[in-house]
């Protein structure tokens, strides 16, 4: 392994014997043999330990949102995971546990394969026709959970923008980040009631208005010196114009997909 007297990342001399941490990098000295004591460690700070991490951040963002919010905004983020990392690794969890309880259909396009055979069966051929799309764009959506969740993200985070104008004087990027940690609930929310979605069309509903709830929750919370309805009315609207415009997004893209001779049979 690295001399001790040096950071094994930046080569940079230690000024004291023993100093464990580099002042130029901030690496750990010395860097340690990468082991199963060692894996150990990192399990147990970075995934279960409860004053920082996983556990801790999902804990806060459950229980205090508005507040953790507040205080990863302004720059008040140790032990605090960052709201991507937190939508990856959960989207995986979601992926897993989908395998097992829902044949790996996390979003109802099985469901809608089975509605377009009883509408061609009873003659709505636009109905079929509607649904077999809707079912190939949830396919999709299977396949590519965590990039599709991802790619709407800036436009959830502009409508939420756009409904709060200035509320918090908060700009852009922040509402991406406070965006990212809404989606981070839904998935803990979509995580939970996971065991009730086979077979049930209504389910994915009623976890967007727990959705919806959370978010108001959280919000109210986070602008704690606005008035509560304003923020929770602000909430819906920017909710609904997310839904909308998402819906406006995956219509452009069945009319491209359906001008590229795409039409499903």
């Amino acid at each position: 392994m690295d001399d001790a007297r040096d950071c094994g990342n930046c080569g940079r001399a230690m000024d004291v014997s023993g100093q464990k941490f580099c002042p130029d990098c901030g690496q750990p000295t010395p860097a340690h043999r990468i082991d199963w004591h060692f894996l150990g460690h990192e399990l147990e700070h970075s995934v279960l330990h409860m004053d920082r991490g996983i556990f801790y951040t999902l804990k806060n963002l459950m229980i205090r949102p508005g507040h953790m919010i507040r205080d990863y905004l302004a720059g008040r983020r140790a032990g605090i995971v960052k709201p991507l990392l937190l939508i990856m690794i959960l989207a995986a969890l979601i992926v897993l546990a989908s395998k097992f309880l829902l044949d790996g259909d996390m979003t109802g396009a099985k469901l809608l394969a089975s509605a377009a055979d009883g509408a061609a069966a009873k003659g709505d051929q636009a109905g079929a026709r509607e649904a077999r799309i809707g079912a190939v764009i949830n396919d999709w959506m299977n396949r590519h959970f965590a990039a599709s969740t991802i790619m709407l993200l800036p436009l959830e985070a502009a409508m939420f923008r756009l409904a709060f104008g200035r509320v918090g004087k908060l700009n852009y990027p922040e509402w991406l980040v406070i965006t990212a940690f809404l989606t981070v609930q839904t998935f803990v929310l979509w995580l939970l009631t996971m065991p009730l979605h086979s077979g049930r069309a209504g389910v994915v509903a009623w976890v967007l208005l727990l959705s919806l709830a959370y978010g108001m929750f959280t919000l109210v919370q986070l602008f704690n010196d606005y008035p509560r309805w304003k923020t929770m009315v602000r909430t819906f609207i920017g909710f609904s114009l997310f839904m909308v415009a998402s819906q406006v997004v995956m219509g452009m893209v069945v009319a491209g997909w359906l001008l590229l001779g795409g039409a499903p049979r």
